[in-house]
């Protein structure tokens, strides 16, 4: 559905919900506990959007404690 610039420096705020989503069931709370959970793994979330009608792209990066395997 893509964000405003507006709506993208809150889309992380508890209860927070974009204009496009008003008519989409769900509480706005999604993406603060996924925030939440990326950081206390010591990880970082993202959020880009070109603006409404543009999509959006969430990046989580986490940092792996060793190696994966290989098998």
């Amino acid at each position: 559905m893509g964000l405003s610039s507006t709506e993208l420096s809150r889309v992380f705020q508890r209860f927070f919900r974009g204009a496009a989503t008003h008519d989409q069931p769900g509480s706005g709370i999604g993406l603060t506990i996924t925030k939440s959970l990326v950081e206390a793994h010591g990880g970082r979330v993202t959020a880009a959007s070109a603006g409404a009608g543009q999509g959006a792209t969430f990046t989580v990066l986490l940092h792996s404690a060793a190696p994966y395997p290989r098998g």
